[in-house]
């Protein structure tokens, strides 16, 4: 095993541990903040069920992400530097972003960086855009993330806001004694919502491995050996259980004053969308989901009582991923092919 496919696995590690570290906040934040949970046993629970998610969940994210770029017969210098200039991309959005307390998307940015890398250095014809299979009426290649990563936000908030909308009626008739059941049903979405996350954000790790066998020549073809799935599924349980405070603030106090209510609201609606997206392949944001629902929620409940200026900071943040992400992805690659 040569020293950049050591290095690359090593940095895979990092970013599923920075991805978890990242997403962790999101998914116990609306949780913590309705005060039905300690943070302690929210993060214990996440922790676990985002290990199970990838183990149960399938592969169907990974191959996604790991094949809608060719670097099969590149040069190995070129390969290997695409495949670490989107790494490399994702790990310094992630930490930049973390620091400042904004929700972001880490797959955004390792998908933006890998376009720009491999368009700077082997042209716009090795990425997949999946173009002719939308013409016959198939979802494949760069068009699956974007269905992915842009609609399910959308969806996000959809859900969250027809389902609020549908358990107004319910919620009225309940009394302070209802807390008895909505406390253990806490633990159950919140635990679906790790899941799901599991099912769909540890698989980019596990893809872009299989890419750096793929440039490194180990192997001939793209595929994931089971330690891949292990190790991705591990270190992003690990940064799960370093969740980022800054973050918790941000989306559980900063957005929409979270009852005990709005939390399992807006972590069913999360998930499903998650889920559902895992099972066709197609790559999501858990942050943008989990976000974009809980201003859904919001909006169902008092359209009023949501900070939007909050919500368009967190906007802002998502739409100067893309492009800063995919500069990042060609800065990166300008380096490394000169000095691999």
């Amino acid at each position: 095993m040569n020293f950049v496919l050591i290095l690359g696995v090593a940095l895979v590690v990092f970013y599923d541990f920075t991805n978890g570290f990242h997403d962790a906040s999101d998914m116990v934040a609306t949780a913590i903040a309705s005060r039905s949970i300690t943070p302690g046993l929210a993060i214990t629970i996440v922790s676990i069920f985002t290990f199970l998610g990838p183990l149960l969940g399938g592969l169907a994210v990974a191959n996604t992400i790991g094949e809608f770029v060719d670097i099969s017969g590149v040069d190995e210098h070129i390969a290997q530097s695409i495949v670490l200039s989107g790494i490399l991309t994702a790990i310094s959005y992630n930490l930049v972003t973390w620091k400042l307390g904004l929700p972001s998307s880490s797959s955004n940015s390792l998908t933006s960086g890998l376009i720009g890398a491999a368009i700077f250095a082997i042209g716009s014809q090795s990425v997949h855009w999946g173009f002719a299979a939308l013409a016959s009426g198939k979802i494949e290649g760069f068009i699956k993330i974007v269905f992915g990563l842009l609609f399910s936000p959308l969806a996000g908030f959809i859900v969250g806001y027809l389902f609020m909308k549908a358990s107004l009626p319910f919620l009225l008739r309940l009394s302070s004694k209802s807390k008895l059941f909505f406390v253990p049903l806490q633990y159950v979405t919140v635990s679906w919502l790790a899941f799901s996350h599991g099912t769909n954000d540890s698989q980019k790790g596990m893809g872009i491995i299989g890419m750096l066998l793929l440039a490194n020549h180990v192997t001939r073809d793209f595929a994931i050996p089971i330690w891949a799935v292990i190790l991705c599924a591990s270190s992003i349980t690990l940064g799960t259980l370093f969740g980022g405070w800054t973050i918790i603030k941000t989306v559980g106090f900063g957005i929409y004053k979270v009852k005990l209510i709005h939390s399992i609201v807006d972590q069913t609606s999360a998930a499903a969308v998650i889920l559902g997206s895992s099972l066709i392949g197609a790559p999501t944001s858990t942050t943008q989901v989990v976000t974009a629902s809980l201003m859904g929620v919001g909006a169902g409940e008092h359209p009023k009582h949501v900070r939007w200026q909050t919500a368009k900071t967190i906007l802002q943040g998502w739409l100067f991923n893309i492009p800063i992400s995919f500069l990042l992805g060609v800065f990166y690659c300008f380096l490394l092919t000169h000095i691999l």
